[in-house]
């Protein structure tokens, strides 16, 4: 497979993977832009929002001049704001609420607006929030990202002492490791995730892996209560002959390999076939090209409308100039010497609806084969199944479950976020981990 610095240079390269969203410019279009919102009464981009986050509000604040303000209110609700505001899916969340589309008009543009508030708390490292007095407790949290930081940072303005275990070399999991560079950079990723640390009473130990470098237990006799926020990350397989050539990866090690090096040094080839049509499908077949790759054609078994990511996403795919094929689903691996010359695919079509109302794709038997030299795998994520399984928590096929309160089935360990949903946005996650405090803070007899 050839190597990216042999196609592009690195002026291309940084161009390509430049943020996606430039932010306001001057601090009179920020205002012109908060002047837009009418602050409707029960705001319905306020009730789409996971994290509830009070939009008028923070918007006109910054009509008013009162960034600091602004942020903090973002802030209160979403500690993970400022890195929400780069990859929410917000034309299905706030900003697809906005009144304005019903006039058929621009919606107000929520996400450039709590990001030029959130992005001045970070860069000044404005003190919004100040910690209680230690009061002697003291909590586990499994996972730095968005869930476990979270959880950790809310029970850490309670005054309990918070030690993050992170299984990588960073925290922020998702948004540093698993999101394309052009939406969100490394160094954001770590500038916001020593904020959320600078409350104090959060010491994150990074290279701590459950399961391997500490266990469930040995943390349930240190600490009075554990929060797991350990995701998912394990890609799903394809289950077709083949996949194991040289030139098959899958989209999380091909996103992480993107997000850990030197673009110049991430093989990339020259027909690239992308199976799946969610973020990860998206993120991973964009790069591909802005890499270098000549071709780069995404496989879906089911039909445009029933695609997973939003229009938005798929969007910057066909700008990219990515192809797509619609009612189709890998059939084999095909290949010289090891390595991937052909994907081999089925054409489908939509069955019966089923009690949902969802029509399944079917297969017809019928083959088609593109030539190829690089498949990414991008159909899925799984639970960490064995992981939790094996530390006695109850699940269903790997997603831990949970009571109302957060809690799982072992008393004081509590869990939430993808390793509970399966995986949705990075807003829920925050939302879990808030959640899970809200329970910890209970089980504890803290108000």
């Amino acid at each position: 497979m050839p190597i990216q610095n042999n196609r592009l240079s690195h002026e291309e390269l940084v161009h390509n993977f430049s943020d996606i969203h430039p932010p306001f410019e001057h601090e009179e279009g920020a205002i012109i832009e908060a002047n837009r919102c009418i602050n409707c009464y029960d705001a319905p981009c306020t009730k789409s929002c996971p994290t509830s986050i009070d939009v008028p509000m923070f918007i006109k604040q910054i009509a008013s001049g009162n960034v600091k303000g602004s942020a903090k209110t973002i802030l209160s609700s979403n500690i993970m704001g400022a890195g929400c505001s780069k990859v929410c899916p917000v034309e299905k969340l706030c900003e697809g609420s906005c009144v304005y589309n019903l006039l058929e008009e621009e919606p107000i543009s929520i996400a450039k607006l709590q990001r030029y508030s959130t992005e001045k708390a970070i860069a000044n490292n404005w003190k919004l929030f100040e910690r209680k007095a230690s009061n002697g407790k003291k909590v586990a949290v499994i996972g730095a990202g968005p869930a476990g930081l979270s959880c950790a940072h809310t029970l850490s303005l309670q005054g309990i002492d918070v030690t993050v275990y992170e299984k990588e070399e960073k925290g922020g999991g998702l948004m540093t490791y698993g999101v394309a560079a052009y939406k969100v950079t490394p160094t954001f990723c770590k500038e916001e995730v020593d904020y959320i640390t600078s409350v104090g009473g959060i010491d994150i130990k990074y290279k701590q892996e459950l399961g391997k470098d500490i266990t469930l237990a040995d943390l349930q006799k240190q600490y009075d209560a554990v929060f797991l926020g350990i995701g998912v990350g394990i890609a799903r397989e394809l289950e077709i002959p083949g996949e194991e050539m040289d030139g098959v990866v899958d989209a999380i090690s091909f996103i992480y390999n993107l997000r850990t090096n030197d673009y110049s040094k991430i093989a990339v080839g020259d027909k690239v076939a992308v199976i799946g049509m969610g973020m990860t499908a998206i993120d991973a077949a964009t790069q591909s090209k802005r890499l270098g790759a000549k071709e780069v054609t995404m496989i879906y078994r089911r039909t445009e409308n029933e695609k997973p990511c939003t229009d938005v996403e798929l969007d910057i795919a066909k700008l990219d100039g990515c192809s797509f094929i619609w009612l189709a689903a890998p059939k084999e691996v095909k290949g010289e010497n090891g390595k991937v010359k052909q994907l081999v695919c089925s054409k489908m079509k939509l069955g019966e609806p089923d009690a949902s109302g969802r029509r399944a794709p079917v297969d017809t038997g019928e083959l088609f084969t593109i030539d190829v030299d690089m498949v990414i795998k991008a159909a899925g994520q799984i639970p960490f199944e064995d992981l939790v399984s094996k530390s006695s928590l109850q699940n269903k096929g790997g997603k831990i479950a949970i009571a109302a309160s957060g809690e799982t089935n072992i008393k004081g360990v509590f869990a939430g976020g993808d390793a509970v949903n399966g995986g949705k946005e990075v807003v829920d996650a925050v939302q879990a981990g808030k959640n899970g405090a809200k329970g910890i803070l209970t089980y504890l007899g803290i108000k």
